[in-house]
Order: structure tokens, then C-alpha cells, then sequence
């Protein structure tokens, strides 16, 4: 268990065994439920006692004086800070994750979508997906291919995604010299990302000689087009129906909102970026959330990597009321398991 800060021992204890009792029941928590739960071995009294302190912080609210208390987001703040570090996948989920990762998917794009379904069915919240954008990823193989009577510009990155571009390349150039051109793009493209990589080849057709300025300045037009194309981020979504029957938004607006919010990818684009800005899983709860509006929400997000540097992002949104511990161990074991999909893509 992570420091327990300002509070008590005792109290930290009231705190997550109230917060534990919420989540699995949806109502409102009183001392006597707390009393009969709890393993401290005290009084219903000193428990009520307790909570009265704990709402004074600001880590529980009374919706109503003769109800229990619920946890603010303060309180689901300092609850998620007290969970272990690492905690165990339930017994059905690894084999899941398992299975998914084994099947011979060859595109990043298919296996994001196919992700993001993956962790709304482990998880039965909204599961969001952010693409790698080809700009910021490294050129992992370039390469010349004869195809019939044409020539295919073919593209790995190390994020694993692959470009094709079919080149307007003279049908009487001989074939040597393409698979020599091809050993140069081999050379000189990997480890460059792709405009860099365009800018190499515009230069180099300047200074040389046919048919190689041919071939390079076809070279760099398609590694134009490919850089064009993939300006823009993608989000992928999955389990959106997921949100509309979930029974813990208690106001229908907070719903309204979250659905609309995810039509809108600029949303999804600032909520996934802001949601994961380090190496280790990020939850994000309530008014911490940057959307406007989505305050009744929580995020759980990580960073997957290819190349050894992070590429996107993948995550769940759900409500205030989350099994936040099963969210956060799905979320990291689906972004291990990803990167080490997208790395060996690439490689």
C-alpha cells in the first residue's frame, strides 16, 4: 500500500473500505454497513464518528443527513493513490488478452480496433484508441519492389504500420537498377521519419543522374503523399453502448455529454493526450477531466511504445463509480501486450 498522506491509518482504512462498499453497490455508505464490513474491530460509533471527519476534509459528501456518505472526487482520488502498484488481472482476462495477441493480425489499424474491443469487454466501459501518427514515427525498412510492370514503393514503420505507393517509374528501366535504388532507400530512409525522408530524396535527385533522379523524385512524391495523408491523429472507439446502459450515471446529462463528446474526435484527441503523459498507467477522475462538462467521468489510460518511445495512447472511460483497480490492471496488461505487438510489427 502507497503512503496514506494526511490521514490516520484508521482513517485511510474507513476511507477505502467506504469507497470499496460504494462501488460494488451503488448506495449510499453508513457507519453500521461500514462496521459490519470493515476488519478494524471498532464501534459502529467510532466509525460514524470518523466519516463525520473524512466529509469535513472533503473526501466524502451526505447526499441526504439521514443517508450514508459517497466518495467525492477527492475521496476516489486518495482511493485509487492507496491501490497496489500492480495488482492481478481476474481469472478469465489473461487467457483473453492472450488470445487476442496471438492472432495473426498484420496491421496496426486492425489490431487498435480490434483493441479497443478488447478492453471494452474486459473492462464494460467506453474504450478509446489513439493512433500513431506517422509523422513522429521512425522508418523501420524501405524498399523497392518489382509488382507485374510496376514498381512498389513499400514502407514499414516502427510503430509497425506499412505504406504502400504504387511509382510511376519508365517501363524500360532495367531492373538492377531499381534493386540498386531500393538498397539506397534501405540505407538512407531507416530511422527517419517521413518527411525527413522525402526532403533526403528531393536532394538527392537533384544531383543525380538518370535514371536514378527518376526513381527518387517518384520516391519522394509518394513519401509526400504518405506524409499528407497521416497529418491528422485518429481515434478508434469501442464499447460506446457500453456508457448508455451503465447504471452508475446518476444524471442523464452527464451521459448526454459523454456520448456527444466522443462524436467529436478533437475531444477524444485532448482527453487521450492529457490522460496519459507518462510510462505507467493515469486515472483521471471527475474535475481533473479536461473535456468540458464530463465531471461525473473517469479515465484510465497508458502509453503503448514502438521503438522504445511512446506512440499513442489506449484507455477506458467509465464513471465516477469504476472498479478503478480491474480498470487500471486490463488497461496496463492490453498496453504491455500492444507494444509488444506494434515493436515486433515493425520489426
Amino acid at each position: 500500500m502507497r503512503k496514506t498522506g494526511e490521514l490516520s491509518e484508521r482513517k485511510a482504512a474507513i476511507l477505502r473500505d467506504l469507497v470499496h462498499l460504494y462501488i460494488r453497490t451503488g448506495e449510499p455508505v453508513g457507519s453500521e454497513a461500514l462496521a459490519a464490513f470493515s476488519r478494524l474491530g471498532v464501534s459502529s460509533a467510532t466509525i460514524r464518528n470518523e466519516l463525520g471527519a473524512l466529509e469535513e476534509m472533503g473526501y466524502l459528501t451526505q447526499p441526504h443527513t439521514s443517508a450514508g456518505r459517497t466518495p467525492t472526487d477527492h475521496g476516489y482520488r486518495y482511493f485509487v493513490n492507496m491501490l497496489p502498484a500492480r495488482s492481478r488481472l481476474r481469472d478469465p482476462e489473461p487467457l483473453a488478452i492472450f488470445h487476442f495477441f496471438e492472432e495473426a493480425l498484420a496491421d496496426v489499424d486492425e489490431i487498435l480496433q480490434g483493441t479497443t474491443h478488447l478492453l471494452s469487454s474486459l473492462t464494460r466501459y467506453a474504450s478509446l484508441a489513439l493512433a500513431p501518427s506517422l509523422r513522429e514515427s521512425a522508418i523501420a525498412r524501405a524498399e523497392l519492389i518489382g509488382v507485374g510492370s510496376g514498381t512498389l514503393l513499400l514502407v514499414v514503420f516502427e510503430d509497425g504500420r506499412v505504406e504502400k505507393r504504387l511509382l510511376d517509374v519508365p517501363k524500360d528501366t532495367p531492373d538492377e537498377d531499381v534493386d540498386r535504388m531500393s538498397g539506397v532507400l534501405l540505407e538512407t530512409f531507416t530511422g527517419q521519419a517521413v518527411d525527413a525522408a522525402r526532403e533526403g530524396a528531393t536532394k538527392r535527385a537533384a544531383d543525380a543522374p538518370e535514371p536514378e533522379r527518376s526513381i527518387l523524385t517518384t520516391v519522394a512524391d509518394a513519401l509526400g503523399s504518405i506524409d499528407q495523408s497521416h497529418r491528422a491523429e485518429h481515434v478508434y472507439l469501442g464499447g460506446v453502448a457500453n456508457i448508455a446502459t451503465e447504471e452508475s450515471f446518476h444524471r442523464r446529462e452527464t451521459l448526454a455529454k459523454m456520448l456527444e463528446a466522443l462524436e467529436r474526435e478533437s475531444e477524444i484527441l485532448r482527453l487521450l493526450r492529457e490522460a496519459a503523459t507518462s510510462s505507467s498507467v493515469s486515472v483521471t477522475i471527475g474535475n481533473e477531466n479536461p473535456m468540458t462538462g464530463i465531471w461525473e467521468a473517469s479515465v484510465v489510460a497508458a502509453q503503448y511504445e514502438a521503438g522504445g518511445h511512446s506512440v499513442g495512447t489506449i484507455g477506458v472511460m467509465g464513471p465516477l463509480r469504476m472498479d478503478y483497480g480491474a480498470a487500471i490492471s486490463a488497461v496496463r496488461a492490453v498496453a504491455e501486450r500492444l507494444s509488444a505487438a506494434v515493436a515486433a510489427l515493425g520489426g
